[in-house]
């Protein structure tokens, strides 16, 4: 039988405004900014959380990356003195006790290891979900977090037991099969931005179901520097045509800013390369992939990143934490509204690229006010504190929708 959940008082909690977007007159649940000081004042609020957590997902807990994710994700129920257990493929990190992590570092699907990495990779979330829905079985938890895509038999067994579950959506609805059988039995969906949710919308999902939990950054980390002498654009993500590297290659040469160069930060994967040879200028760096970010993107001048499939990526919180403006997308999340913290042009869009280029290049005091407003936006709205206090209302509203 499942425990009944702990009601507990959170003392300092920040509380939230709604973040207001358009064509529509209530804000989605968890789509809440930074608060009037009066509203911090109020009294505490009584929260219903859960007595014992279960979270898998197919990434490993600390690093970087999605790794990143899941240890913020986990400190939240760790300091509120719930997490049952976590199921990932290896334990990063020093804060989390390791007996309430259940590592897959060693896990028997290493022997087909030699597979094409779409079956390897597919039987590797296949055994972490097995494992999720052993958990589960034993009736032990009260709420159970996953991802999209790596738990499809966890959730059958959540809702034979009537355990509330949420999942979390990387990017935005696919159609696929799995995906789709487990968006419906899921009670709650975790969405990333705006664009992510408006696709579960027009597919008919009750605005309920959506909860926004856009990701966070380490303010301490990605911090300002000092402006370069020259106009500096920088590129900060994998080097794929996914992420718009092509264009922004096509923009930079059609330009041929003066006093100006473009630094490419990340992996350079092969569809890269016939870019890079076609539009290749001498005042443009291939820096590759970097553990530090951060040492590169706070001595840029602009981040220019229009992706064309993201969620809400997580360079785009990091540039707006070194205070750099954005030349980015809607589709790569919610950070950057247009005019304030950047320029949204559209995906592919090589001319709104460029021209948005020239414009910051040549408009050295618009970039001193929208990389100030882009720094403000992510320590009053998208640190990991903000982070993890949206997850808590996310947990208290499964765990409400289950009475």
């Amino acid at each position: 039988m499942r425990e009944s959940p702990v009601t507990s008082t959170l003392c300092n909690t920040p509380l939230y405004t709604p973040h207001v977007r358009q064509n529509s007159c209530k804000p989605m649940l968890g789509e809440t900014l930074n608060a009037p000081q009066s509203l911090r004042s109020a009294s505490p609020a009584v929260r219903t959380l859960p007595r014992h957590l279960l979270y898998s997902i197919f990434a490993r807990i600390g690093g970087s990356g999605l790794d990143t994710d899941a240890f913020e994700t986990l400190r939240a129920s760790y300091r509120g003195g719930f997490l049952g257990k976590a199921i990932a493929y290896d334990n990063r990190q020093k804060e989390i006790p390791a007996s309430l992590i259940h590592s897959l570092r060693w896990h028997p699907v290493r022997l087909i290891s030699f597979f094409d990495r779409p079956y390897y990779y597919g039987a590797k979330k296949k055994y972490l979900d097995w494992i999720a829905s052993r958990h589960l079985a034993t009736g032990r938890y009260d709420l159970f977090h996953s991802w999209s895509g790596d738990c499809l038999r966890s959730l059958q067994v959540a809702k034979q037991r009537g355990i509330p579950s949420i999942v979390e959506i990387p990017t935005w609805h696919r159609d696929g099969g799995k995906n789709k059988v487990e968006y419906q039995l899921a009670d709650l969906l975790l969405v990333l931005s705006e664009k992510a949710a408006n696709t579960f919308r027009v597919r008919g999902f009750a605005e309920e179901k959506l909860f926004y939990l856009p990701r966070g950054v380490d303010v301490e980390r990605f911090k300002p520097g000092d402006r370069p002498a020259k106009f500096r654009a920088v590129f900060a993500g994998a080097l794929i045509k996914r992420k718009g590297v092509q264009h922004v290659l096509e923009a930079w040469h059609r330009l041929n800013l003066p006093d100006a160069e473009l630094w490419l930060v990340g992996h350079v994967h092969d569809e890269a390369k016939p870019f890079l040879k076609q539009f290749w200028r001498d005042n443009i760096r291939v820096v590759g992939f970097a553990l530090d970010p951060e040492n590169y993107l706070n001595q840029g001048t602009v981040h220019v990143f229009p992706s064309q499939w993201e969620g809400s990526a997580k360079v785009t919180y990091e540039a707006a934490a070194c205070a750099l403006p954005q030349v980015t997308t809607r589709e790569a999340g919610d950070v950057v509204r247009d005019g304030v913290e950047g320029i949204i042009v559209k995906p592919g869009d090589v001319d709104a690229i460029a021209a948005a280029l020239q414009h910051l290049h040549r408009h050295p005091e618009i970039v001193q006010q929208m990389g100030s407003a882009a720094r403000r936006r992510v320590v009053e709205n998208f640190t990991w504190d903000h982070f993890r206090t949206r997850l808590l209302g996310a947990y208290e509203t499964a765990m409400r929708m289950a009475r």
